[in-house]
């Protein structure tokens, strides 16, 4: 009996042990706002943001408070307040990668304390260094490096869990969402290989739309990129500016991994980086 019982008690512990504790997002890979709260202020409660913008004397928030919702956010998949919005943040140093970090950061800061509720992105100045990294730019940036936490809030009454996201269409994904190349194959081939894109890309991109389309919605389906399970695939379906950037950012992962991971077709084989610049121009 005494066996027994101590036989179950290791074994609980072996379980316990086992669970994976998911870490906090390492502040080193969070761009600092770049703009200070309270610059300017009109006496009405606006203030300076970005270039001018006004914005709430309140925004951007303090580092401390942003970082431990971005957090939240993160290991959680979807933005806690927005759950229809998803939470990647993956830690690689590729343009991707960099790409999706801070759409998730924007997304975060967006929607702080409720669905739409938070500071604008002007609050930032991530919109221009965002469309520099969509435009493939080697972008230098400012980090946060450390925060200190904020002071415990008083704990919140429960929230209810959020619905669940409609199942894709059996078709997968709305065609009249997904926005055409903008560039044609076999534009002026060089014979050896290459035609004209946006600065010249493989004879064979981009795919046929229906091929494209096809891949997509596996992607949209499973969540993640298929062929790159380390990218997500949101693709939500209302017409926001914040949809249809996070729509557009989709569509461009699925290209680039058509084939495998980064396997693919360019981006420039579209015209999708100067409407996604546009686009975040708009957030």
């Amino acid at each position: 009996m005494k066996f027994s019982s101590l036989l179950a008690l290791t074994i609980a512990a072996i379980g316990v042990s086992a669970v994976p504790v998911r870490r906090d997002v390492d502040p080193s890979l969070v761009i600092d706002f770049g703009i200070s709260p309270g610059t300017n202020p009109t006496g009405t409660g606006d203030c300076d943001g970005f270039n001018g913008i006004k914005i709430p004397c309140s925004c951007p928030p303090s580092q401390g408070d942003y970082l431990a919702s971005l957090n939240k956010n993160v290991a959680a998949g979807f933005n806690v307040n927005n759950p229809s919005v998803p939470a990647p943040f993956p830690t690689g140093n590729s343009q991707q990668d960099r790409i999706v970090r801070l759409q998730t950061q924007t997304t975060a800061l967006q929607n702080l304390f409720g669905p739409g509720k938070g500071c604008p992105a002007a609050a930032t100045n991530w919109n221009p260094i965002l469309a520099d990294l969509i435009a493939g730019k080697n972008v230098a940036v400012n980090t946060i490096k450390a925060a200190a936490a904020p002071a415990p809030a008083p704990p919140a009454p429960a929230a209810p869990a959020p619905a669940a996201p409609a199942p894709a269409p059996a078709g997968g994904v709305d065609p009249a969402l997904v926005l055409d190349f903008g560039v044609s194959p076999n534009v002026n081939p060089t014979g050896t290989g290459d035609c004209d894109g946006l600065n010249g890309f493989p004879a064979l991109a981009p795919p046929s739309r229906d091929f494209f389309i096809q891949s997509l919605s596996a992607n949209v389906a499973a969540g993640k990129q298929v062929n790159n399970p380390g990218i997500g695939a949101a693709f939500p379906t209302d017409g926001s500016i914040n949809s249809q950037v996070i729509r557009l950012q989709t569509q461009i992962a699925s290209l680039q991994n058509l084939f495998g991971p980064g396997k693919g077709c360019p981006a420039a084989a579209t015209n999708w980086n100067g409407i996604l610049a546009g686009l975040i121009a708009r957030q």
